[in-house]
């Protein structure tokens, strides 16, 4: 644990369950949340605003979520679960920095047709077997990225949130812990494990042995000195052989 006085405390959330396609990565499908999905964004945001009380936390006002469906429906829903529990009111901005990995033209392709398109390509020697988890590898199509690029995108959002209001460094320490803000941001799972790696609060290696539970948040803390780290909430252990669906 540190003394450092805290600037940004954010809670990183991945969508609840939606409709996805069969065999096809997650990308930019435009599919909404599935029944379980809306139960798992109500219990979500009860386990928010419990991770509030017990810390003496306060859920910022505005709600940052990716502008794909299964996002902004994970934080609409969160957002009447919270504003019925405490009285208040909770808007929503929605950002396309915080979309997942995007393939480029190869978005919503299932595997086989990507693979098939890359085959067909004279300008590109093979796919590699492990290129949906691979972090570095970008598929040699328009617009696509890499998953370490996608991170980069995400982490540069997190990065660009105001501080706190009493976070400033002129401010005494009692001012940065009373009435302590948790800015909640809702985006996909593979795009914000990387963000906190960039961000210094995963190892690389961590990266490809965790996931994030459906609508639960993890909670990140940055400090003064401009380091991050874990605070509260749980990262999903991916079991071994468990295939990235994130």
């Amino acid at each position: 644990m540190t003394d450092e006085p805290t600037i940004r405390r954010v809670a990183l959330i991945r969508h609840a369950d939606y409709h996805q396609q069969i065999d096809t990565p997650s990308a930019l499908q435009p599919f909404p949340l599935t029944r379980r999905g809306e139960r798992q964004a109500c219990e979500g945001a009860e386990e928010v605003l419990t991770l509030c009380q017990t810390h003496g936390w306060q859920p910022a006002s505005t709600v940052h979520a990716s502008s794909l469906l299964r996002a902004w429906q994970t934080a609409q829903v969160m957002n009447e679960v919270m504003a019925d529990r405490t009285g208040r009111e909770f808007s929503l901005m929605t950002h396309d920095a915080l979309w997942e990995r995007s393939l480029g033209s190869a978005a919503n392709l299932t595997t086989a047709q990507i693979a098939e398109a890359v085959r067909h390509d004279p300008r590109v020697d093979f796919l590699p077997a492990d290129w949906k988890s691979n972090s570095h590898f970008r598929l040699p199509l328009p617009g696509a990225e890499s998953l370490m690029q996608a991170g980069q995108r995400v982490a540069d959002f997190i990065a660009s949130l105001p501080a706190s209001p009493s976070s400033t460094a002129s401010a005494p320490t009692s001012a940065l812990t009373s009435g302590a803000t948790l800015t909640l941001i809702v985006g996909h799972g593979a795009a914000l494990r990387h963000a906190a790696h960039l961000l210094g609060v995963l190892d690389f290696d961590q990266i490809a042995g965790l996931s994030m539970h459906h609508a639960r948040p993890v909670v990140i803390e940055e400090h003064l000195s401009g380091s991050w780290r874990h605070v509260a909430g749980e990262w999903k252990v991916r079991q071994r052989h468990e295939p990235a669906q994130d």
